[in-house]
């Protein structure tokens, strides 16, 4: 432990840095949520895939993510670019192949059934490894800008905001497009020829557009400003890193914390847009109801910095997982109901958005405790491993998911699905959930990175004045 440690504060963060952080956001979440709504809907409905293919193509996908998360990020602790920094370059260097490959992914290619699976794996594994590149800033840079709490909050209520954008555009914005691109019938389902499969090529060049921008905006918006306090650069090892990694207990909680919350974000966005097609009876009414799933993540979003300081971060992690439980019951009597599923997409929101800003709050500090505790620091590796476990976690719950829909008889090419499938698809929307959530309350329940920050600025604040 280093017991000289001493903290400093940064200057405070002006508002045209946080606007770069809202705006690199809102990039990703083009793709996180557009890949996620969308993009096992488009293999099974409009590039004709069975639906068991699907899902290992998707779950091959998230497991090859999930590997290279970690070796990605340990190269990353090693590797420092010329200007001296060792993450916000990524933003630059990455955004147009990111881009590039959102729009191979939705691309349909007139080839045999075998060869059309094996180029959509492909090109799944090159989107995933830039993917990974760009999560690199992404995720690293709210403890690399700053070391004041306030300010963290701050950039992840800014990431959040940019979030929500994003998954507008990602999500709610999609419809429209195809509708103006002419994708869609006169339902507003979805068209299974060329004239769809032109649609999404056309949504998915708009997405990655939008990709370039916001990743070339945070890149010159921001800055580097925490340097490791010891002068050790010698390259770590693998081993090393992992030890670092789990003798921290705060870490172990937050990875349980993100497993969680990753697979509940899966069922939400796999599911929605099936429950919208043949519970609801058009893909199109999915669209008001992730609308308003997304206005009540900015109001949650919003709410959570004063819940935090009121309460603090613990609790207003139980809160959140709790608000999560008790907005499922309705759906859970009665899932056919508009009202319940409403009821179900803000409760929701609201728990998601308090979840994401306090656990990227968390990994913010956790770089520093850790970095306290060894004298290294290892940002980008304090979250590509906790990718790499609930990515991992994610590949097992969609393999599961897309099994059960298989079981249950879901068949894309049937204008409506039989009883077993719409069960299972409100089950996936329901119970399933529920159970996650209960876990992720237990997990909050018991992290102590209050406990263990209090005590490292205790004792920083102690050497600093001596």
């Amino acid at each position: 432990m280093q017991t000289d440690s001493k903290y400093i504060e940064t200057p405070k963060l002006g508002f045209a840095e946080k606007l770069g952080f809202g705006t690199f956001s809102t990039a990703s979440n083009v793709v996180f949520n557009f890949k996620d709504l969308f993009y096992l809907f488009f293999l099974t409905n409009v590039m004709g895939i069975r639906i068991e293919h699907a899902g290992m193509i998707t779950a091959l996908g998230i497991v090859w993510d999930a590997v290279n998360d970690p070796l990605v990020g340990y190269w990353a602790v090693n590797h420092t670019f010329k200007n001296g920094e060792k993450c916000r370059p990524f933003a630059l260097w990455c955004a147009v192949p990111w881009a590039v490959t959102v729009v191979l992914m939705f691309t349909c290619f007139d080839v045999a059934y075998g060869m059309k699976l094996a180029i959509a794996i492909a090109i799944y594994f090159l989107f995933e490894l830039f993917n990974t590149f760009a999560a690199i800033p992404y995720n690293s840079m709210g403890g690399l800008a700053t070391n004041r709490d306030s300010d963290r909050r701050a950039i992840n209520v800014a990431r959040n905001l940019g979030g929500c954008v994003g998954s507008g555009i990602g999500g709610v914005a999609l419809y429209p497009l195809l509708d103006l691109f002419g994708g869609l019938d006169e339902n507003g389902n979805v068209m299974a020829n060329e004239a769809g499969q032109t649609a999404f090529v056309y949504a998915a060049a708009v997405m990655g557009a939008i990709c370039i921008i916001g990743s070339f905006a945070h890149y010159f918006t921001t800055k580097e400003r925490i340097q490791q306090e010891a002068e050790d650069d010698s390259k770590l090892g693998i081993i090393e890193v992992f030890k670092m990694l789990l003798s921290c207990k705060s870490w172990v909680m937050n990875a349980l914390y993100i497993i969680v919350y990753g697979i509940l974000n899966l069922l939400i966005m796999s599911t929605v847009n099936y429950y919208a097609t043949y519970v609801l009876g058009s893909a199109s009414a999915g669209t008001p109801i992730m609308a308003v799933f997304l206005v009540t993540s900015v109001i949650g979003t919003l709410a959570c910095i004063p819940v935090d300081k009121k309460i603090g971060r613990r609790n207003t992690m139980i809160l959140g997982s709790a608000i999560y439980l008790v907005g499922k019951i309705p759906f859970l009597i009665n899932p056919y109901s508009f009202v319940t599923i409403y009821i179900n997409g803000i409760t929701v929101a609201v728990a998601m958005a308090f979840a994401f800003v306090l656990f990227n709050t968390n990994r913010n500090n956790l770089s520093d405790l850790i970095e306290f505790r060894n004298g290294r620091r290892i940002d980008s590796l304090v979250s590509t491993c906790d990718n790499l476990a609930a990515k991992l976690s994610k590949a097992g719950v969609n393999l599961a998911m897309t099994a059960a829909l298989g079981a249950a008889g879901f068949n894309a090419e049937l204008a409506t699905q039989p009883q077993s499938a719409i069960d299972t698809i409100c089950a996936l929307l329901g119970w399933v959930p529920m159970i996650f959530a209960g876990i992720m309350l237990v997990i909050a329940i018991f992290h102590p990175i209050e406990k263990e920050m209090a005590e490292m600025r205790e004792i920083q604040k102690a050497n600093s004045e001596a």
